[in-house]
């Protein structure tokens, strides 16, 4: 039987994997429809070879661009645009799997309106975990939907998992394993240019999430999804450096036993293994050769220099809309490191001033999670301003 897919977040990363996935199994996927944020020519190009039925893209003001580009391309489609329209597509009765890739808070909707759909929700947007939490889980719960993380560390916790009965897992603790960023061992960060952050020694990522990984603020969500998937509260889950990257998580279980999921740093083995689940499915990647991995190495990880890792674990501790805040200001504090306003540290001082001064009470419904991200967002621009003004941006 053929899987129809929605894809959303077609242009990045995760999305390209995922439609290279496809392209191996034309017999078992079809792409219904896809969307992107901003960029019409790499949309087009997927549109041009997958023929989804219907394709969107976020920003409203590119609509009238992408039609005029996809009838260049002979591509007959619905166009549609806006965040609306995104997140439209996700529970679109017409398809069975929603793969989730869009970056940020802005996958938040479009995640719920999966979830709500009861599909089967292939999920690379951490943010949804992280600012949802149990609001998410619990719909993905009353729906009937079915929740399979791609980012390649919780799609590794899920496959340790697998057969472990409630009370194994009541016992045992995750290992979350991070390659340590292009800054790993490094103790003075002064003068960090974008271009150097976002340089993944080891994955190929969108700039955003290089930033997060080199700030280790990735691992810091990672842990607060982790805790909201499977159920693991914060003292039960560890994070180790990991720099060759070839464990991609692990379960330590009661009996003194610890399952690890292996394989090249390559998203398209976790893609495949959740669009193929509960089977297991080629995604075009050569197996490890155990006589020439070489070593592989651990160590702690550097929470002096790296201070958003404990800000992520106090925040998830914390058991308010804490989680919320601190993915927002991250994501303003982020997006201004790149545009060259503020300096590489100076993200980490925006953080820890928002959670300080936001009062983060328990979200009770989507509509309080994108409120209190507003108010995060506003209160973080209004705080870059004003270091750019004082001129200590740096």
């Amino acid at each position: 039987m053929t899987q129809s897919i929605a894809l959303l977040g077609a242009t990045g990363s995760i999305g390209r994997s995922t439609l290279d996935v496809v392209r191996q199994h034309p017999e078992r996927f079809v792409v219904h429809s896809m969307a992107g944020a901003t960029r019409v020519e790499p949309l087009v190009e997927a549109a041009r070879e997958f023929r989804p039925r219907i394709v969107a893209i976020a920003t409203e003001s590119k609509k009238d661009e992408l039609a005029a580009a996809l009838r260049a391309a002979g591509v007959d489609a619905e166009v549609r645009a806006g965040a609306a329209a995104v997140a439209e597509l996700a529970g679109d009765p017409e398809v069975d799997s929603v793969v989730q890739a869009v970056v940020g808070a802005a996958g938040v909707e479009p995640t719920f309106r999966a979830a709500r759909a009861g599909k089967r929700l292939l999920l690379a947007n951490k943010e949804s975990v992280v600012c949802g939490g149990a609001l998410l889980m619990d719909e993905v719960k009353r729906a009937g939907a079915t929740l399979l993380p791609l980012d390649s560390e919780h799609n590794a916790i899920f496959q340790c998992l697998v057969g472990a009965s409630d009370e194994a897992r009541a016992a045992a603790r995750i290992v979350l394993t991070a390659s340590g960023g292009p800054f790993r061992g490094r103790r003075d960060l002064s003068g960090i240019t974008p271009e150097m952050a976002v340089k993944h020694p080891k994955w190929s990522m969108g700039r955003k999430i290089s930033v997060d990984s080199a700030t280790l603020m990735n691992k810091g969500l990672e842990v607060i999804e982790a805790s909201w998937l499977f159920g693991f509260p914060a003292d039960r889950i560890d994070v180790v450096v990991h720099p060759q990257s070839i464990i991609h998580s692990m379960v330590t279980f009661a009996d003194g036993a610890t399952i690890a999921q292996l394989g090249a740093p390559d998203m398209r083995t976790p893609i495949a293994y959740a669009l193929g689940w509960p089977e297991r499915m080629d995604g075009g990647v050569k197996p490890l050769d155990f006589t020439t991995l070489g070593t592989l190495t651990f160590e702690a990880p550097d929470r002096e220099t790296f201070p958003l890792l404990d800000l992520a674990f106090k925040a998830l501790a914390a058991g308010g809309g804490e989680t919320i805040v601190l993915n927002a200001a991250n994501e303003i504090a982020v997006e201004a490191f790149l545009d060259r306003r503020i300096g590489f540290t100076t993200m980490f001082a925006l953080v820890s001033e928002m959670l300080a001064k936001i009062d983060a009470p328990k979200p009770a419904s989507v509509e309080e999670i994108l409120e209190l991200d507003r108010t995060t967002r506003a209160l973080t621009r209004e705080a870059v301003a004003a270091l750019e003004r004082s001129g200590k941006e740096g």
